[in-house]
């Protein structure tokens, strides 16, 4: 499978605190990658160095592109879309008006939005604030797939969500990643079991491990502190 996204020697300090610590790993050109790791492990860092989000050395390579010198604009002009770990979404404006927002491309693709998520054409005047926190992901995602965007990076979509709204998100990740390759950031791993079995694990600033999950359960219990369930 080819690699359309690859990192090498990252690393991000701020301040006095050097965060990632040479990261690499590359991620294929389909499905779902997970990465993971316990809290403050350098995950949502990840995302957002390979952004241009904050300052950071290394090579980040998209699509065949050399990103590190690229602002944020740049990239995601690239084919590179983000919902970030706070959904991002104007809770004041409509759900409509949220997506308008979020055009790039001369013909945003409604069509794929709609199909993939029909909920959003009913609830198209309704204010985004009064949305359920699966709904609100749902624009979310949505925003990024408006555009012909290469590769989605999801950062903690269900952080926060009661388990029947998880389950939700679940199903909405799983009908994203059929239509375009998913980096992953999340900390339930049923649900990533559910999405994928690939996964990049982060320790410390470091990449502890890659590959399958399955590849070695008792490693992996360590490196996030969870059982074999």
């Amino acid at each position: 499978m080819t690699d359309l996204l690859r990192v090498e020697d990252l690393h991000v300090r701020i301040g006095s605190s050097h965060i990632l610590q040479g990261v690499s790993f590359a991620v294929p050109g389909s499905g779902v990658t997970a990465l993971l790791g316990r809290n403050g492990a350098g995950k949502t860092t990840t995302l957002r160095a390979i952004l241009g989000l904050v300052p950071r050395t290394g090579t980040v390579v998209f699509d065949g592109a050399e990103l590190t010198r690229r602002r944020p604009y740049e990239t995601v002009q690239l084919g590179l879309g983000y919902a970030p770990e706070d959904r991002g979404v104007f809770a004041g404006l409509t759900v409509a008006e949220n997506l308008r927002l979020a055009e790039r491309d001369r013909e945003p693709r409604y069509d794929l939005v709609y199909e993939l998520f029909p909920e959003l054409r009913t609830r198209a005047k309704q204010p985004a604030g009064t949305l359920s926190g699966g709904q609100q992901q749902m624009v979310a995602i949505g925003r990024t797939l408006l555009n012909d965007n290469r590769m989605l990076l999801v950062d903690e979509p269900t952080k926060g969500l009661a388990p029947k709204i998880v389950t939700e998100v679940a199903d909405v990740l799983e009908r994203a990643a059929a239509t375009v390759p998913i980096l992953l950031v999340e900390q339930n791993l049923a649900l990533v079991r559910r999405l994928t079995d690939r996964a990049v694990l982060i320790a410390e600033g470091r990449v502890a491990h890659t590959g399958a999950l399955s590849d070695d359960p008792d490693r992996l219990q360590t490196l996030l502190g969870v059982g074999r369930a």
